[in-house]
């Protein structure tokens, strides 16, 4: 308790205080009380990805996909900083009320960084999207908004999930062994947790269910050790999953007993154990047993026990667990703060920068207020779950497309409103209402899309329907609903609310208008009504790819990144990543790349001015891609290595600077190592695809790297 010693010097005085029985009562997801040396029970479980979750009111923030597409670290980074600052208020008035249960510690499994490798999974919606480069920076963002800037305590502590190479099947997930290439490890699966870690400083992290190459990930000791600890000197704890440690004898069969699992993990490099989802005081101490006669049999020794409480109480003393409250700066964060005026406002902005405008024919939009009357359809224009998506909050206020537009309509608009149809329905019932409304309107607003029935996590408290989607479709009752209205020949704007890459083929064809709004949060009404109505105007861009059917994707279970994602996929998308329209126009030119030719390990300065075309305010995405030209290691055929958001007056002219390091510009080999080739790379801003929507914005160049 001695607050002028090191955190270190006071762990290492804690456990040798502990006696052996009291030591293993630390070693689980539920800690329990120790009164004579002053530990308190602790629960290490908690979610806030996009806000505080299960947890009571809360404010709601966009679902992290759609924060991804708003391609804005600097936002994310305050929308974690809201969160954190809603988590220790939460924290602290829990502790009050010695309330010392799940979801209201200061410890997050969040954020999620998986590689969002196929649009079928149904957690993709809480991942920043498809690409190493773009998870990185949003990453390194939401960690650093969730742990604070305090030069001695953390504000909250984030643990970057699910490590690693975890993104479904979800039904397979805790048996599952994932066979992975190291040049795919590394190109792909490992880059945003590197930088989460080396870059964020992330002080937790959590192991994922599955297997990989062999060894469940609670227990690998190259993810665990060799990577984490010795590569990227990792000074935090690691938690398993929700019954990730279990897995281990019941799904993978690697052991036979749970006393085997537990050994194997601690010695694996696991420090904190999660036996299930559920647990409880008296389910905890039943655990304890087998991790005692692990050690009696010769499986476990105290040291490896000992070194695994080292990194979890470090985590508990950087939260100032142990230290007076008037020494720790966010122990008195008042629970008004708790989605205030400030944090809704926030959501809102949020909500905003990430919709995605995907068509916009004859510029339609951003329509009138005063127009004479409007028919709003379909299943998500009043429906609360679809603003949420998955581990969410619940918001004191929110609203819904339907109360948004109407919000920002003339009065002597003539509003027609029904839902048309049910998200999903065998008998593809539908409206005879909506059809009639939609005749009478000048504009139809169909809003459309999933909610978490059909995409999200499996598990037992999420239900049937929950998972991985096996198409890519809209449901049919929707898209039979879209095709009516369709042939009504009016104007249509399609507003899609999803986690996850929708065919919209038809839409695209034959639909005047399409917004992709992904579960924008609490705010998800107002923001969608001042896009359509051009109170703002759009500026986010895909994060992920958007493909025509399910047959351009390999199998499902197949890690191997052929074919996958805009870095390796040859066809031709629906929609491609990165891209986003705007109701203004921006042109690049004056692209300068210099020097045209270096030796290995120098840096390229790449210089491109951008201008706003057009006569609104608009936000822009000015993009870096860089293709190497000829190789023999079959490097991605484009990758992002660089992005800057930039806000222009009609008119005004800016100059964007790009820094290319050797890493930038390195390749990684088929032992996971990174090289660097001699010969030509080309390098695109604004973009990749020679589609019409970018004509004249994407500006292409070479440099050379010699020996």
């Amino acid at each position: 308790m001695n607050t002028t010693l090191s955190f270190e010097e006071r762990v290492k005085d804690l456990i040798g205080h502990m006696t052996f029985d009291e030591k293993i009562s630390q070693l689980f997801n539920i800690s329990l009380e120790i009164k004579r040396l002053h530990v308190p029970r602790y629960d290490w479980r908690n979610e806030c990805i996009h806000g505080v979750a299960f947890a009571g009111y809360a404010t709601v923030f966009p679902q992290v996909i759609g924060m991804s597409a708003s391609w804005n670290p600097e936002l994310v980074y305050q929308v974690a900083d809201a969160i954190s600052t809603e988590a220790r208020a939460k924290h602290h008035e829990a502790i009050k009320q010695n309330k010392r249960v799940r979801y209201h510690g200061l410890t997050f499994a969040a954020p999620n960084i998986n590689i969002y490798r196929d649009p079928r999974w149904g957690r993709g919606q809480e991942t920043f999207g498809e690409d190493p480069y773009l998870t990185s920076q949003m990453g390194i963002a939401f960690v650093k908004g969730l742990q604070g800037n305090h030069p001695k305590y953390l504000k909250t502590i984030a643990e970057p999930k699910h490590f690693a190479v975890h993104s479904g099947p979800e039904n397979k997930r805790h048996e599952i062994n994932i066979e992975v290439k190291e040049k795919d490890l590394w190109e792909t699966y490992l880059p945003a947790f590197e930088a989460c870690i080396t870059i964020g400083k992330a002080k937790g992290i959590m192991g994922a269910y599955n297997r990989l190459n062999g060894e469940p990930c609670c227990s690998n000791s190259q993810l665990l050790k060799e990577i984490l600890r010795e590569q990227w000197k990792f000074d935090g704890y690691v938690i398993g999953d929700g019954g990730a440690v279990t897995d281990m004898y019941s799904g993978h069969e690697v052991v036979a007993t749970f006393k085997e699992a537990a050994a194997r993990a601690l010695k694996g490099g696991c420090n904190v154990i999660n036996p299930l989802n559920i647990m409880t005081t008296l389910k905890i101490k039943r655990y304890h047993v087998h991790v005692k006669k692990a050690v009696k049999e010769g499986l476990l020794n105290e040291s490896t026990i000992d070194e695994a409480l080292k990194f979890s109480f470090l985590a508990r003393f950087r939260l100032g667990m142990f230290d007076p409250t008037d020494n720790v700066p966010y122990s008195n964060i008042p629970m008004d703060v708790v989605n205030c005026d400030e944090h809704r406002n926030l959501s809102l902005q949020m909500a905003r920068e990430s919709i995605v405008l995907l068509k916009n024919e004859n510029r339609i939009l951003p329509l009138s207020k005063n127009i004479k009357s409007i028919a709003i359809i379909g299943p998500n224009a009043d429906h609360l779950e679809a603003l949420l998506g998955d581990y969410n909050g619940t918001p004191k206020q929110y609203n819904t497309p339907l109360q948004g537009i109407k919000n920002m309509l003339s009065s002597t608009t003539k509003i027609f409103y029904s839902k048309g149809c049910e998200h999903f329905n065998r008998d593809e019932f539908l409206s005879q209402e909506a059809l009639d409304m939609a005749d009478k309107a000048e504009v139809i607003i169909m809003i459309l899309g999933l909610t978490g029935q059909f995409e999200g996590e499996e598990g037992f408290v999420l239900g049937p329907l929950k998972g991985d989607r096996n198409t890519l479709d809209l449901p049919k009752v929707q898209e039979k609903l879209l095709k009516e209205l369709a042939s009504l020949k009016k104007p249509i704007i399609l507003v899609l609310m999803n986690g996850g890459a929708l065919s919209i083929n038809f839409a695209k064809k034959n639909i005047t208008a399409i917004i992709e709004a992904w579960y924008p949060g609490e705010q998800g009404g107002n923001a969608i009504a001042d896009v359509i109505f051009g109170n703002y105007n759009p500026s986010g861009k895909l994060p992920i790819t958007f493909y025509k059917s399910t047959s351009d994707l390999p199998d499902f279970e197949n890690y191997d990144m052929e074919n996958r994602t805009y870095r390796f996929f040859k066809g031709e998308p629906l929609f491609p990543f990165g891209f986003g329209l705007s109701y203004t126009t921006f042109k690049l030119d004056n692209l300068e790349i210099a020097p045209k030719k270096i030796k290995k390990g120098e840096n390229i300065k790449v210089n491109v001015e951008i201008s706003n075309t057009g006569n609104r305010l608009g936000q822009e995405v000015v993009s870096l891609y860089l293709s190497k030209i000829e190789s023999s290691l079959n490097p991605p055929l484009r990758e992002l290595k660089g992005f800057k958001k930039i806000q222009l007056k009609p008119g005004e002219r800016k100059n964007i600077s790009f820094l290319l390091t050797p890493r930038e510009y390195s390749i990684i080999n088929n032992e996971g190592k990174r090289v660097i080739e001699e010969g030509v790379f080309k390098i695109s801003i604004g973009g990749f695809e020679p589609i019409p929507e970018y004509k004249n914005k994407i500006l292409t160049g070479e440099f050379e790297v010699k020996a």
